[in-house]
Formats: structure tokens, sequence, C-alpha cells
């Protein structure tokens, strides 16, 4: 068999492959377990394998490169249109064959174990916050259902509840407290939990050259420029900067036909959690600067005002020489 280009559907447990050779006519299907997917490249030619860029794909990807196969990864929503008939492994694992000959379809690049690992810590914090949002929540309504008022603010209504819970003359009662403890418990080990995981973010970044020349730029801090060099190794492999701005969704969308071009808002197809990022640290720009401009505007009304109510000093006139001549007395 001269099959050189291999398809890959990826699973759990089980991967349908398509083999096809230089001339993308299909010479052969398999059906393999994992166990087998490991053993079946050992004593085959293959020179280009082709997958979805889904779960475990970037395992998979670097474990291949390894052997000296090149990877190719397509996006998966561009893949379905090749898709024919019904949807099946096997009609998957075909669609990966025509979409690698679509040229204008840009592969997706393989991530390294680091980048893997980064991405990790920016999943595991937004979970942790939700949870702790959640449990606060949880204690307000409590609060709420029993005539309690709780202050605004994580800080200050965590320290309000904390104090409700302690104070036995409170109206909660005391089948609640406990839970309501042990809810507590929970919110400062999520909160320690984010701490212990920011600290390890600032200790990454400060190793990584990337993340120190983001971070310089007005609006994009630690999780930003951690996240960015996270979801893109190399970002000149993009061909300009609205490329590389589109692979986050932050170019407008367009619906043009003919003579008419209509550019509307943005996008929102890339990555939704950098777009998040991107989009707090403008706001945080916009309103540096717009509460910088009020001071600015402050401090010149008050040097107007300064300048106006200040005290003007008078001066005596001053005589010419001839004025200190002793004028003529009268004749006589």
């Amino acid at each position: 068999m001269n099959a050189t280009t291999v398809a890959v559907d990826l699973a759990k447990n089980v991967f349908e492959l398509v083999c096809a050779d230089e001339h993308w006519r299909i010479l052969e299907r398999a059906l393999l377990t994992r166990a087998q997917f490991e053993r079946w490249f050992d004593n085959r030619a293959v020179t280009l394998v082709i997958m979805e860029a889904c779960g475990s794909a970037h395992h998979w990807g670097r474990t291949l490169r390894a052997r000296g196969i090149e990877v190719r990864l397509l996006p998966a929503q561009y893949v379905r249109a090749y898709v024919k008939r019904n949807k099946t492994d096997a009609a998957d694992a075909q669609a990966l064959l025509e979409a690698a000959r679509a040229t204008d379809l840009k592969p997706v690049a393989v991530k390294s174990i680091e980048q893997q690992a980064l991405q990790g810590l920016h999943r595991l914090r937004p979970g942790w916050m939700a949870t702790r949002t959640r449990r606060i929540n949880t204690l307000r309504g409590f609060c709420r259902e029993f005539g309690l008022e709780v202050r605004v603010g994580a800080v200050q209504g965590l320290a309000a509840i904390a104090r409700l819970i302690a104070d036995d003359r409170s109206p909660i009662p005391a089948i609640l407290r406990t839970p309501m403890r042990l809810a507590l418990e929970e919110i400062r080990l999520m909160e320690a939990r984010i701490e212990q995981l920011e600290r390890e973010l600032a200790q990454l970044a400060r190793q990584s050259p990337a993340c120190e020349a983001l971070s310089s730029v007005p609006g994009i801090g630690l999780l930003t420029s951690t996240a960015m060099v996270a979801a893109v190794r190399d970002p000149g492999s993009f061909d300009s900067g609205r490329r590389y701005a589109s692979f986050f969704g932050l170019t407008p969308r367009e619906y043009s036909s003919g003579q008419h071009r209509y550019l509307g808002r943005i996008s929102k197809r890339g990555d939704r959690y950098i777009r998040m990022l991107l989009t707090h640290g403008a706001r945080s720009v916009l309103r540096a600067a717009t509460g910088a401009r009020a001071a600015s505007s402050i401090a010149c009304a008050l040097g107007r005002f300064r300048c106006k109510t200040a005290p003007t000093t008078t001066r005596p006139p001053v005589r010419s020489p001839t004025s200190s001549r002793a004028s003529p007395g009268p004749s006589g």
C-alpha cells in the first residue's frame, strides 16, 4: 500500500482512519482502538496526518511530529461543511481529506506542552471564580429570606455575612448556621486557590519575554498577557495584524454584495475568553483616561479660580525726577 496521507477522526477510545495516496485517492479505511492507533504508524511510510483541532489533537500532533510525520490540524467548524449526507466517524474522516485540499483553509498550530499547561491554569481560574460567585449569591439569598440586608461587594458582603452567622441574636435559624459557615469556608478556600494560581501565573510571566512585552501595553495585565501567549505561540504566523485580531473576534462582521458593503459590529467568532479580557482592559484604559481628563479639567479650573481670587498688591506711584523738585512759593 502506498498511502502517504492519513485522515484521523479522533475520539476517546476509537479512532477512524482514512488513508489516501499522493493523488488523494482513498486506499484503505481502518477502525482502531487507542493502543492499536499508537502502534499503527510503526511500519508505515506516512508523510501527512490530518486531524480536527479538537480534544487531544495537540497531544497526538506532538506525538506524531516526534516520529517525523507532518501534522495538519484543521478547524472543526470549517471541516463540517465537507461532510456528505449523514454524520458518521467515517464521513468525518473523509471530510478531513477533502478539507485538507482547500488552499484557503489555514491549519491550526500545534500547541506545546507549556502552552496547554498555561491554558489549563486559565481554565481553572474562571471555574473557581464562578464557584465563589455562586456561593456568595447563595449566602446573600439566605440572608435576604430572613429579612437581613447585606452590603454590596464581595469583601464587605462576606464580612457582614460572617458577623451575622456568628451572632446568636441574628434571625438566621440555628439549623442553617453550620451549612452557611461551611459555605464561607469554601469561599475562603476558593480565594486562596485563586491567589496561589495568580502567583504561579506571575512567576511564569516574569520568565517570558513575550508576556513582559505585552504587559507594557496599556490595558494588558497579567491575565491577558499570559492568556494571549498560551493561545498563540507565534503571532508572526498571521499574515497581518487584522488576521490576528480576527482570531479573537475583534474585526467587524461583514455583509456585502456587489457595490454595497456593510461592516457591522465585531464578529465575536474567536476566542471568547481573551476577547473578554481585552474588552475589560480597554474599558479600564478609557476609564482611566476619562478620570485623568476630569482631574486635569478640575486642576485647570482651580488654577483659573486662584488667579481670579488672588489679592492684588497696590504699589506706590513712581515719581519722576522732575516731580521731586520743590514747587515755587508764592511771589511776594
